[in-house]
């Protein structure tokens, strides 16, 4: 009997100690799923804080990336845009500035908000270039973001035929426009336009001489020095003192040969110009150098009278420089600022006109045939003619000369 009860309470004491180990074994289990749980849900929280601390750090960059007032050096070229300024809410007509304002926003430079209203950015252009017009040296001023290898950034969501050249810090109140004191532009044409009427020219044979070239340029430094070129734009009358206008410089180069056609570039610096303004007075020019009119009718076009003054076709036009002589006497050795002048840059500039500005005019001219349109509409013409007579000649003469749209120098309006 002893030895029963002894037996019963091992077994007893047996079961005891295997069900403690089996609670052991399970709370260790428990608590080995707890932890396991707890590290994955660690895990997911560590990730979740990673993406919000990662998205935070952006919007910090972008808090931390200052805004300041800054210029930026273009060169474009013009051909299938409608011009240089933007239109907003009006996708019809593509600008220059409708792909500016897109690489601006997806590099990063300015909010997306900014781009629809480009005020809160104080955006503003030097020049509005105008429909097929080129540009190697626009300035556009804007508040941006300074971010890192900013000019690498906006270029890589750029065209190849639109490139920011050159960046500069400026004043606060700074606006490329309203402190600009003079504007160069170009006009390349081909050589064949100063030949005679009476000549017979063969476009790809024909070259300049040195007696055409010299006379060429005699007539054009007849428009340096303040003069009223009411006959040489429109919608403004001979008494209205905003069409004196203030030249500077305007020569022809020396002639070069592309694509075995002969070609020559006019340059001009004026403080500003109107509307067709450059385009008329070259297209005076190639008037009187062919026969078609007499020298004296350049001074003539300066009086009250109104004179027939042919405009020269677009192509060919290129803002080629904007200058900011006080700003840079006032401001540019400040310390704090520097000139707006860009010889360190006059290199890219230089290869973007070779690789794409004088490819695209030289190709137009031979596939459109443009210079060669324009100069057969000469001969109906009346250098002499009243206003009334000049009327019908405009009106005969309009879907030849304006193919090109107009040369975008209205530097006044915006």
């Amino acid at each position: 009997m002893l030895r029963l009860r002894w037996g019963l309470r091992v077994v007893l004491t047996m079961a005891e100690d295997l069900r403690a180990a089996v609670a052991s074994q399970t709370k260790r289990l428990n608590s080995s799923s707890e932890v396991v749980e707890r590290l994955e849900e660690n895990g997911h929280q560590n990730k979740r804080l990673k993406r919000n601390a990662d998205e935070e750090d952006a919007e910090d960059q972008n808090k931390k990336s200052p805004k300041r007032k800054i210029v930026l050096l273009m060169a474009y070229s013009g051909k299938g845009y409608h011009g240089m300024q933007r239109n907003v809410g009006s996708s019809q007509f593509k600008t220059i500035e409708d792909d500016l304002v897109s690489a601006l926003v997806q590099s990063g430079c300015i909010p997306e908000n900014h781009g629809e209203d480009m005020k809160k950015m104080s955006f503003q252009r030097c020049a509005r270039t105008d429909k097929g017009v080129s540009a190697a040296g626009q300035i556009v001023s804007l508040k941006v973001r300074l971010i890192d290898d900013i000019l690498e950034k906006i270029n890589n969501h750029l065209p190849s035929h639109i490139r920011i050249l050159g960046l500069k810090r400026v004043t606060g109140g700074f606006n490329s426009k309203n402190k600009c004191d003079a504007r160069t532009y170009s006009y390349m044409l081909p050589t064949f336009a100063f030949a005679h009427k009476d000549q017979d020219v063969q476009e790809e044979v024909y070259r300049l001489d040195r007696e055409t070239l010299e006379r060429v340029n005699k007539l054009l430094v007849c428009y340096k020095g303040t003069h009223n070129f009411h006959n040489f734009t429109s919608q403004k009358g001979p008494r209205d003192p905003s069409a004196k206008r203030y030249i500077m410089e305007m020569y022809c180069g020396e002639p070069f040969v592309r694509e075995n056609v002969e070609f020559a570039v006019i340059k001009v610096k004026g403080q500003s110009f109107m509307m067709h303004q450059i385009r008329k007075m070259i297209g005076l020019v190639i008037a009187i150098v062919k026969g078609y009119a007499a020298e004296s009718i350049i001074e003539l076009s300066w009086g009250e009278e109104k004179v027939d003054v042919p405009k020269a076709p677009g192509l060919g036009l290129v803002l080629e420089r904007v200058h900011f002589e006080k700003y840079n006497r006032r401001f540019g050795n400040d310390g704090l600022h520097e000139p707006l002048e860009w010889t360190e840059e006059e290199e890219k500039i230089t290869l973007f006109k070779e690789q794409y500005i004088y490819p695209t005019i030289i190709n137009t001219e031979r596939e459109e045939k443009s210079m060669v349109n324009w100069l057969n509409t000469l001969s109906i013409h009346d250098f002499s003619s009243s206003a009334v007579g000049m009327q019908a000649n405009n009106k005969n003469s309009k879907n030849s000369s304006d193919l090109e749209g107009s040369d975008g120098c209205d530097d006044d309006s915006d």
